[in-house]
């Protein structure tokens, strides 16, 4: 959602933080947090100063959605032997293991279906659909 912000709100000025904390209803502390991140990885960059905040150092088109789930989250297995099979002496031969192997997989072609873009886009079609529901 920060990014989403981000992306909704830069017109090619810097968004200060404490903004999109307060758009999003996310404590400011956990914000910087989640930022951080994305500016190690040069997803987003900061600005200090007065005039100061964060831009999109990538087109919303080029940011997966994949790529900022694995850098905040890690993996999206849904249980740790897809990860780490050595923690379950069964996984060789474990056919539900095969089941969430397959439920990783259909997550991660999804999220990496999906970009910054995308989510810019659905948010203004909603918001469209949203307004002229009522303005009837």
């Amino acid at each position: 959602m920060a990014l989403l912000d981000l992306a909704l709100n830069s017109n090619k000025e810097p968004v200060p933080l404490k903004d999109i904390a307060r758009r999003q209803g996310i404590p400011l502390h956990y914000l910087e947090h989640l930022i951080a991140p994305l500016v190690a990885a040069g997803i987003a960059g900061s600005t200090r100063g007065a005039r100061g905040g964060l831009h999109l150092l990538k087109p919303p088109r080029e940011i997966k959605l994949s790529e900022v789930i694995n850098l905040l989250e890690g993996p999206v297995a849904p249980v740790g032997c897809i990860t780490n099979p050595e923690t379950c002496p069964r996984s060789d031969t474990c056919v539900t293991r095969d089941v969430w192997d397959e439920v990783k997989r259909a997550i991660e072609g999804v999220l990496e279906s999906i970009t910054l873009q995308d989510l810019v886009d659905r948010h203004q079609k909603k918001a469209q659909s949203t307004k002229a529901m009522y303005h009837i």
